[in-house]
Formats: C-alpha cells, structure tokens, sequence
C-alpha cells in the first residue's frame, strides 16, 4: 500500500480520536478516557504478540525506562484530551505540533545531541509559529493553550525515552508497556469520578482505544515506506482536515493566524529534517 494510502489512515484515525475526546468532554472523566484507552490497547496488543508467537515479546530488561517513558505519555495525553474540550479542535492539533521541537531540545540535553545551526533555525521558526498561534497581543493567552503546550513538552519526553528503547525493544513490546503501565494509572487517578458510560459514550470510549492504535500503525508503515520530510508533510495536514472538522461539527471559526502559525512551524520541521549535501570527492 502506497505511503500516501498509510497517512491517509492515520490522519482519519487521529480526527475520529480529537472528535471522540471532544464527545465525552464534560461526561466522562479524562483519567476514565485513559484508563479505557489502556484497556483497548492491552487486549489488542496482547492478541497481536500472542499470535506472532514470540512471546519474548511480553519481557523487558528495561522496566524503569519504559515507567519513565509511560509517566511521560500519560501526562501528554491528559492534557491533549483536556484541550480537546476547552479549545477549538484547531488550535488544539496546532500546538500539538511542537513536538518535534521539544524533542530537540530535550534530545540535546539528555541524549548529548548536538544542536546545528539547522536546528537552532527550526526551533527559532517553531517558536514563532507558536507565538503567531497565541497571539498573546491580541487577546489574553487561554490557559488550556498551556495544557496543551505542556503536553506537547510531556509527549516530547517520551519520544526521546522511545528513542532509547528502541535501541533493544520491539514496537509491540514498548506498546505492550505502555497500555500496561498506563492502566492502573487511569484506574488510581480516576478511581473516585468512574461513571457508568452510556451506549453512545461506549461507541465514542471504544473509537478512541482502536484510533489510538491505528494511527500509530499507520504512521510507521508510512515511514517505513517514503522519507520522513513527506510524511512529517502529510501529517500537517490535520491541521485543515480538523479544521474543517470543527467548523462542520461544532461551528468553530478557523483563524489565518493558525494556519500561518502552523505553516512556520512545518517549516521548521523540514529545515530539521533537510540533510545537507554531501561534499563531492576530489
């Protein structure tokens, strides 16, 4: 199946996911949302490394990295839902796309990598993107807009923590963990607000646990079919497909500004993602 093919499945998985989290906002507890994420996840993945047979699969020598890892996640989740029920859809994914920038950032602190001047210049346009995005001189900043920057900060740290796992740990193993470790966390923090869903809320409950998965998997098959720049391309194309998403579902306006803001910060992404020219050999 062609990359483009792959994006496509994962752009549409990552829309279903925003308008379910939009749904249950205000009926169902985010931690709930989480908690029956990690339950979905679990019971796939499961069935997933049980019928490839390797059950080595289930083990890992690196349970403190992937509980730091998880820790990350989760907290990155909880503020994307959270923003889904205050902001407009729009300005949710939009800030979401600051991600590849803290992890720049955060790489060059924890991993020792070094920062380029090609990097400096595509956290310089990011930054701006999410400047231009706020627009903090012509209306005060909303507070949910930093929930969802901490989460791009949170979802950050646990891309490089999967960056070093990924060194010795099989895809499904680091999904296998996360679920597993996500699970109680859910059931803990969101154990006193549990409500009983409806049927409606099920459907919506159980859209998120499968989109969750299938963008994730059609991301990877995407990468692993064209390079990275025209994937990272594809994916800013959330940004008009939920925008169009929330003008049609919930009567959301869809500023300039967040295009232009995002378009900065895709740039600043390619700019990372450009490889200079080798030198020719004499």
């Amino acid at each position: 199946m062609p990359a483009f093919l792959w994006m496509t499945g994962a752009l549409v998985s990552f829309c279903l996911m925003a308008i379910g989290g939009r749904e249950l906002a205000g009926g169902v507890n985010t931690f709930q949302i989480l908690l029956t994420r990690s339950v979905i996840g679990l019971l796939v993945v499961s069935a997933l490394i049980l019928r490839s047979g390797r059950l080595e699969r289930f083990r890992t020598q690196r349970a403190g990295l992937h509980l730091g890892r998880n820790l990350f996640h989760f907290a990155g989740q909880y503020g994307w839902f959270l923003g889904l029920g205050l902001l407009p859809l729009a300005q949710v994914f939009a800030l979401e796309f600051t991600t590849p920038l803290w992890t720049l950032l955060i790489a060059a602190v924890l991993l020792k990598e070094a920062l380029s001047v090609r990097k400096l210049v595509a956290i310089a346009l990011g930054s701006l993107g999410v400047v231009v995005i706020l627009n903090p001189g012509g209306e005060m900043v909303q507070s949910a807009s930093l929930y969802v920057l901490a989460a791009a900060v949170f979802y950050a740290l646990a891309h490089v923590s999967t960056k070093m796992l990924s060194t010795t740990e099989d895809p499904l193993t680091v999904l296998f963990y996360m679920c597993l470790v996500q699970l109680p966390l859910g059931l803990v923090l969101g154990a006193s607000r549990l409500v009983m869903p409806t049927a409606m809320q099920w459907v919506w409950l159980t859209l998120i646990g499968l989109t969750a998965l299938s963008a994730h998997f059609c991301m990877t098959h995407a990468m692993k079919r064209t390079e990275v720049s025209v994937v990272v391309t594809l994916d800013f194309l959330r940004l008009p497909l939920i925008g169009v998403v929330g003008m049609l579902l919930y009567a959301e306006a869809f500023k300039p500004l967040l295009l232009a803001g995002a378009a900065l910060m895709l740039l600043g992404n390619l700019v990372n993602l450009t490889q200079p020219r080798p030198k020719p050999a004499d």
